[in-house]
């Protein structure tokens, strides 16, 4: 593959009778990009319902299930270190191809395992998709975004991501009702938890039309001398708010004056870093050792561990899935009114005050092995908990978070201290993913007040190190 067919310019974009010119056609391909983030929250949290399922199949315990579910997380590792390259020497589009063929034959494969091993290598695939995807849809929004309309814009992929998760849940409760409950069962040949796995090909198929038909970026476009292909593509999602040629020829200066930043230019006295890529890695850790992609893996193994149905434990999945939805809508809304620090702070007090009250609720349970539950009024209180727990997540830390990193470093480093935190994220989201069924089976309640505890630190970190980014330019980070 090359950057284009012997050399010319992707075809013309064919977007049906949507209207061209203007932001019904600029959302619609927005849109139509951030199919990548619905899958990117679909394929991470679909094994949620699956876990239970592959465990009796195969007959594996806590360590190989951990780590069978967090090969996802060390694909999307390399996926996302590989993607920007691949995006500008291939062009966005294609790249947004190639993510949704691996989502498509990653799926295939999922559902179809011989071994819990090669049940694995496909879930590292399938992470390799989701990391691409984390790279690549963003880059391509900001790029054919209007800059008026770039910041609502870019919200579409934290929100696709949000409503993956959610479908994923909803999604998994279905086809465990139409099992009868246990997701060992077969459906037309195959075990319940095969079809959760394998459905994602129908999301990926549609990824892949979409990124069939859509315009290619005009940035890419004008770094590979497709001028008159940029200029139609400025001409479609900019309409009369610009001059195509002038906007070429603005891109094209920039490019000239651009230069790529490497791993040497975040060298500092601080343990060999400058010391704001360490707060950035530091916000990235804090993020996963909160714990919050337990709850979206491992969630109904945690409510069936405590006496709760398979069907019921998926449907409570599927109700923190909505949760988190709606606290994503309050991030959106408050991160440029109340500032990323107050709520940040804010995140950080309920989620320590939710996962205390988790593990207090998880100490309380009784029996042993598949007969362990929890009492009445702490099962209740575990259940307000969880769902306390994801919304004070959602509203702060799951959102902010990448909105920091996006804005704190300067301008000259700004591309790859990203990449390093991003990865840090990844290795983070690992290690908790690796570790928490173990730990659970060691205790429950002490996974959790673990948690909290880094919920606390987190707080203390924020007050002490993290500056106020609100209103500020870009150009006076550093």
């Amino acid at each position: 593959m090359g950057s284009t067919p012997s050399g010319s310019p992707p075809g013309p974009s064919a977007a049906g009778t949507v209207q061209r010119g203007n932001l019904g056609y600029v959302v619609f391909i927005s849109a139509g990009a951030a199919i990548g983030g619905f899958l990117f929250g679909y394929d991470s949290a679909v094994i949620n319902g699956a876990v239970v399922g592959i465990q009796r199949n195969f007959g594996v315990g806590a360590v190989v299930i951990g780590a069978t579910v967090a090969a996802a997380l060390l694909g999307s590792a390399l996926g996302a270190w590989i993607a920007g390259g691949i995006a500008d020497r291939w062009g966005r589009r294609r790249t947004m191809q190639v993510a949704a063929i691996l989502f498509a034959v990653s799926s295939i494969g999922q559902a179809l395992p011989f071994t819990i091993w090669d049940l694995t290598v496909w879930r590292a695939l399938a992470g390799v998709a989701i990391g691409v995807a984390s790279v690549v849809v963003p880059a391509y929004i900001a790029e054919v975004s209007p800059p008026r309309y770039r910041g609502r814009l870019a919200s579409f992929q934290q929100l696709a991501i949000v409503l993956g998760i959610a479908v994923s849940q909803l999604v998994n409760y279905m086809i465990a009702l139409l099992a009868g409950g246990d997701v060992n069962n077969r459906l037309i040949g195959l075990q319940a938890w095969q079809w959760m796995l394998g459905i994602c090909l129908i999301p990926a198929l549609l990824y892949l039309y979409f990124a069939t038909i859509l315009p290619e970026s005009p940035r890419y476009l004008v770094a590979n001398g497709h001028d008159e292909e940029a200029r139609r593509v400025l001409a479609e999602v900019e309409g009369a708010e610009s001059d195509p040629g002038e906007r070429v020829s603005e891109i094209r200066q920039v490019l000239r004056s651009e230069t790529r930043p490497t791993l040497r230019d975040l060298r500092g006295p601080a343990l060999g870093l400058q010391s704001i890529v360490w707060i950035g890695i530091a916000l990235s850790v804090f993020q996963q050792f909160v714990g919050i992609n337990v709850i979206f893996y491992y969630s109904s193994v945690l409510w069936q561990s405590v006496g709760i149905t398979q069907a019921n434990s998926l449907l409570i999945s599927f109700s923190t899935s909505v949760i988190n939805i709606i606290g994503t809508f309050i991030a959106i809304a408050l991160v440029d009114r109340a500032g990323r620090k107050p709520l940040l702070l804010i995140g950080s007090v309920g989620m320590a005050v939710a996962l205390s009250t988790l593990a207090w609720s998880f100490s309380h349970a009784v029996g042993t092995g598949e007969d362990v539950s929890l009492p009445g009024f702490q099962g209740a209180i575990a259940l307000v908990a969880a769902h306390v727990y994801v919304i004070f997540f959602a509203l702060s830390w799951g959102v902010v978070v990448w909105v920091l990193l996006g804005e704190m470093f300067p301008n000259r480093i700004r591309a790859v201290a990203l990449s390093v935190a991003a990865a840090a994220q990844w290795i983070a989201n690992w290690l908790i993913t690796v570790t928490f069924p173990a730990l659970a089976e060691w205790s429950l309640s002490g996974a959790y007040l673990g948690y909290a505890g880094f919920a606390v630190l987190s707080f203390v970190f924020v007050a002490a190190l993290v500056r106020e980014t609100k209103g500020r330019r870009l150009e006076e980070m550093g």
